[in-house]
């Protein structure tokens, strides 16, 4: 198992793009995503009153500023307040990506399926997970992503490994073996 803590809770925050759907609102993404219209297309989706369950199945594509979802399909719960309680998208794998702000990349990740709880703030990619940001890259059976900690937590699976590639930063100088 690895355990990592970043200063800044938006790796996969706003790369799952869940605040399409109005479940999160991170200050790390590009301001003007929120600000942008929500695109949802699906074969088809259904909502049930009752249950509080909304579900969009068939080449569900979800857009808003620079943030998309790709899913085979994506179920929505909420609570008895209407409000969300959790989020799943399935897929083959599932993939999302988002600009996190106007200096850095994209954030892509995906996995077979792609879960938000929205009471604990932690998001957990499985089914052979993987999540990229800066040129870092983290890869295991099961990535969570704790939001509110900031923490990432890969686990293996299936006899394999975790494997996480961290590049050199630009930003760091390595002095020569002789002095000036």
């Amino acid at each position: 198992m690895l355990m990592l803590r970043f200063a800044k809770p938006t790796l996969i925050i706003s790369a799952l793009g869940l605040s399409v759907l109005g479940l999160l609102h991170t200050a790390h993404a590009l301001p003007s995503d929120r600000q942008q219209t929500v695109t949802l297309d699906a074969d088809r989706a259904t909502f049930n009153d009752k249950t509080g369950v909304t579900t969009y199945s068939g080449n569900v594509v979800i857009t808003q500023g620079s943030i998309r979802i790709d899913a085979d399909d994506l179920v929505v719960n909420l609570d008895a307040k209407r409000s969300i309680k959790d989020a799943t998208a399935n897929g083959r794998p599932a993939h999302f990506q988002q600009q996190l702000d106007s200096k850095r990349g994209l954030a892509k990740g995906e996995g077979q399926k792609v879960y938000y709880n929205a009471q604990t703030g932690v998001v957990t990619l499985s089914g052979n997970a993987l999540l990229v940001q800066d040129g870092a890259t983290f890869k295991g059976e099961t990535v969570r992503y704790s939001m509110n900690q900031g923490d990432i937590e890969a686990k293996g699976g299936n006899n394999r490994r975790v494997q996480l590639v961290i590049p050199p930063s630009a930003q760091q100088t390595i002095g020569g073996a002789r002095s000036k």
